[in-house]
Parts: structure tokens; sequence; C-alpha cells
């Protein structure tokens, strides 16, 4: 049921206004940067997982029209490029520079990869639910979506050991979020898009923390309209983006950026590159924070508990 603008209209277009709070980073770094990998290969449409025809998003040949009733190898064997040879790629990059990543893990892709479940726990890094099924979730009924929240939280706990913190779906339900808060033990979820820092919502238990994500400075954009027709483009994108946050957070401002990477897209050798050149680019840089979403978001609670 959609509200009555004229009585409700639960939007908060203020946000910290015009003197956002210094976030106090550890160290005195001017901006805390957040690199994600996607973990989807194996969690989309396809009729192996019954869904009624193929995937159509995120991968070399977008749009068109999906096979129904069958599979689409083609696109298939380009979302197994990502768990294959891809997401490997990526791993060695961030062992390179010695950076910490996020994972958003799709349950079912882990489920169908463990060994990169495995690696993605033994290199440090955190893994963040990133919903059972890598689909559109908004006309899933409550009760499903309630299940698969927590088969996927049961999934990467047994496949990794730890339980994640961390919740991402990224094409919500009208629900999304109260069922991540009902079943708890969450520190946040990304599911917003709105800030250039962490903030706090008002859930049925008490305050929630967000820690906003990004589909602008994501290497989804090769594979949308209007989007990056090269890594030049990418990297440029993302360079400025960082150079504007570090002048900010050194005028007395300090903000934190998220980069969004997917196996499949950014693992291609010729967008690794980019991917390299921007790591060396921050590995100059002592002013950058470069840590995962757990991180930020134990920091945001300790250093700025919400008001009671």
């Amino acid at each position: 049921m959609i509200p009555d603008p004229k009585t409700f209209y639960p939007r908060d277009f203020q946000g910290y206004g015009a003197d956002p709070p210094d976030p106090r980073w550890p160290g005195g770094a001017k901006l805390a940067l957040s690199f994600v990998l996607n973990y989807e290969e194996g969690g989309e449409n396809t009729v192996l997982n019954g869904d009624a025809g193929s995937e159509l998003y995120l991968h070399e040949v977008p749009g068109g029209t999906p096979i129904l009733g069958d599979r689409n190898r083609t696109v298939e064997s380009q979302f197994e490029f990502g768990a294959r040879a891809g997401v490997w790629r990526v791993l060695r990059a961030f062992a390179a520079r010695g950076f910490p990543l996020t994972v958003y893990g799709v349950g079912r892709a882990l489920e169908l990869n463990p060994d990169v479940a495995r690696a993605f726990a033994e290199a440090g890094h955190e893994i963040a639910s990133h919903a059972w099924r890598w689909i559109d979730y908004h006309g899933m009924d409550e009760a499903t979506e309630r299940a698969e929240i927590a088969k996927c939280v049961e999934t990467i706990e047994r496949l990794t050991g730890t339980k994640p913190v961390g919740w991402y779906t990224g094409r919500i339900s009208p629900n999304t979020r109260r069922l991540v808060m009902e079943h708890g033990g969450f520190l946040y979820d990304s599911d917003a898009y709105d800030d250039d820092l962490p903030h706090y919502v008002q859930g049925p238990k008490g305050p929630h923390l967000v820690i906003p994500y990004t589909l602008d400075a994501n290497d989804m954009k090769y594979a949308v309209p209007p989007g990056f027709s090269s890594p030049d483009g990418w990297e440029r994108y993302v360079t400025d983006a960082i150079e504007v946050l570090l002048a900010e957070g050194r005028a007395g401002a300090p903000k934190m950026m998220s980069v969004g990477l997917h196996c499949r897209i950014i693992g291609r050798p010729g967008r690794t590159a980019a991917l390299q050149r921007v790591l060396a680019r921050v590995a100059r840089e002592p002013d950058i924070w470069v840590c995962r979403r757990a991180d930020i978001a134990r920091h945001w609670w300790t250093t700025h508990p919400p008001v009671a």
C-alpha cells in the first residue's frame, strides 16, 4: 500500500545538512575507502535455479530477450568466467597491495563454489550477505524473503565459519530492511545510495546503521548505458572521486567512498589493468584508510553512537 503523501512522506532530504559530522577516521585519515567485490556467479537467473528464463543483466551483451524455459549457455559461461578466473585475478590484485575487501556474497553462488568462500575468509576479507539469489526481490512474498535471508546467513557461516555482519540485497523489496533488522545480528546494511557518510535509521528494535553503497563508482557501468566504454573512463571516474573527497577531507570534512566491483567484469584482464592502477594510486596516499565495511560500522557505532 502506498502512503498518502499529503500526510506521510517517508523520505529524508535533509541528512546531515551543510555541516556533516567529522567521522574521526582511524589514524586521522581524510577518506575511508571501501572496495566491494560482488560475488554473484551462479546466483543469477537460469532455469537451473528454477527461474523462468535466462539472465539479462550485467554481462558482456546486455539487453535483448531472455530465453524462456531453457538455458542461455552463452550468458552462463560469462558468469562462469567470474568464478573460474576473474575472482582469482581480483584477489591477486588486492593481495599484492595488502588491501582488504568487503565481499557481497550471494548465498547460492558461494554454495556452488565453496573454495572461493574459503579463500575470501582465509585472506581476511569480510563476507557480507548479498541475498540468497542475485535476482529482483521487489515482488517476492514476505515469508519467502524471510526464509532466504536466514538461508543466506546460514550458508555463509557454514562455508566460512563466521556469521555475516553486513547485508546488501541490491534489488530490494518493500520488506527487505525490516526483515534484515528482524533477523538480527547485523551491524549494518548497505541498501542505500543517499550519502557520503554512514547514518542511522529507526527500526522496530532501535537504531539501525546504514552504510551507503554506490552505483556510480562501480564497474557495473561497463555493462549498462550510459556507462564506461573503456577502462580509462572507469579509472578516471574513480580517481577523480578519490581526489575530490580527499580535498574535502583535508579541508575539514572527511567522507567515505565505495567502489563496486564484479568478478566477471573487472576480472577481465583489460579492466584489471585499470584496477591495478587505481590501487597503485591509493597505495601512495597516506590519508586514505582502506577498510572493510564492517570496520566502518564498528568505528561508527563506537565513535558516533545513535542519539537517544
